[in-house]
């Protein structure tokens, strides 16, 4: 096989990213002299976490709809012939074997043009309810590699593969690590961690409820590590001049925080949810209502109907989080039995098992 080609396109947040990126690693295990290229919206993160991770990047000038009539919208068939006209530029230069799309505003235009000019397309769909873009692509679509069952209804049923979320391989050892993460993040071994997860840009009511609730965690004997995205550093640093609270804006292991932690608050951003199955820590899942199709809760409650995690929702924190926290770190049976439903869920191989479907699409390329 001559050298193989790959452009991988996902971004608008670390859910769509990490997996892209998850894929072009395992890719180049494979394949070390394959070429690589990413595209990304010119204005997202992709454009500086992909750098990061070694790979180049082109921009597309492309956002999504908005939900209100703005500027935004009135602009974006501009910005979607745009993107579409440079995608296919993109492709015509770099001559893919595959182009792979994970999601976000980028991988709509890119893999639609690859559709039209007869290059094999895979789609990774991380949710439990496909935006409209992959539902869209999904039709010419080689293969689609999904992460949660059942989602006959919205794809080709015989395109679709059942093959997880790609994680960071790190994660599948995390019980070892337990003291090595203790010390690089100077934690108190003999008190219990509360990990809270708001993603990677933040999430403003996690993060209202965590600085409302010190006092009550302080109470409950365990200590904070609070990772509240960048976008809100500013406002919540301040909570670092406490005892048994670190406040961050981003975290560079994960592994070891997961393995120091005994509980976890968390978003249920695909990404996350895929992790924290792996990891096998009992959640209480916080979901944003303000994303696409609301499915945050579905992935949510995707796992809580295996009785692998507990769901609150952002209008029954007042109410209820202080007695189902409360209840959840006293009850160590509970504790476990979460961990161990939600470990059962886990798809440790999904990353190998999205690139074999890749490999299958060069094999057979005219």
């Amino acid at each position: 096989m001559s050298k193989p080609k790959f452009i991988l396109s996902g971004g608008g947040t670390g859910g769509h990213i990490y997996p892209a990126i998850a894929i072009a690693n395992e890719l180049k295990s494979r394949f070390p002299e394959a070429e690589f290229l990413f595209v990304g919206a010119s204005d997202k993160m992709e454009m500086q976490k992909v750098p990061q991770a070694g790979y180049n990047i082109e921009g597309l000038w492309i956002a999504g709809l908005q939900r209100k009539v703005t500027l935004q919208n009135m602009l974006f068939p501009l910005k979607l012939m745009s993107s579409l006209w440079k995608s296919r530029k993109i492709i015509r230069r770099f001559q893919p074997d595959v182009v792979i799309g994970t999601g976000g505003f980028a991988s709509g235009p890119l893999l639609q043009a690859a559709n039209s000019m007869n290059i094999p397309t895979v789609i990774q769909e991380q949710n439990s309810y496909p935006g409209i873009t992959n539902k869209l692509l999904s039709k010419k679509a080689n293969a689609i590699c999904v992460a949660y069952e059942n989602l006959e209804r919205f794809f080709p049923k015989e395109k679709i593969v059942f093959t997880g979320n790609p994680v960071r391989q790190d994660l599948l050892e995390v019980e070892a690590k337990r003291n090595e993460g203790i010390s690089y993040f100077n934690l108190n071994p003999n008190q219990k961690t509360l990990l809270v997860l708001g993603g990677s840009l933040g999430a403003r009511r996690v993060n209202q409820l965590i600085a409302k609730e010190l006092d009550f965690l302080s109470e409950c004997g365990v200590q904070v590590f609070w990772q509240c995205g960048k976008l809100y550093f500013d406002e919540y640093q301040h909570f670092n001049e406490r005892e048994n609270v670190q406040v961050v804006a981003f975290i560079d292991r994960m592994d070891l925080i997961y393995a120091t932690a005994d509980v976890v608050i968390s978003r249920a951003g695909a990404s996350s949810v895929s992790e924290l199955c792996l990891v096998g820590k009992p959640v209480i899942f916080i979901p944003s209502p303000n994303v696409a199709e609301d499915h945050q809760t579905k992935n949510a409650k995707a796992i809580v109907e295996k009785n692998g995690a507990v769901l609150l929702r952002e209008s029954e924190l007042d109410e209820h989080f202080e007695t189902t926290f409360s209840k959840l770190l006293h009850d160590e049976n509970w504790q476990k039995e979460l961990g161990q439903n939600i470990k059962k869920l886990a798809k440790p191989n999904a990353t190998k098992d999205i690139v074999e479907q890749i490999i299958k699409l060069i094999k057979t390329k005219p």
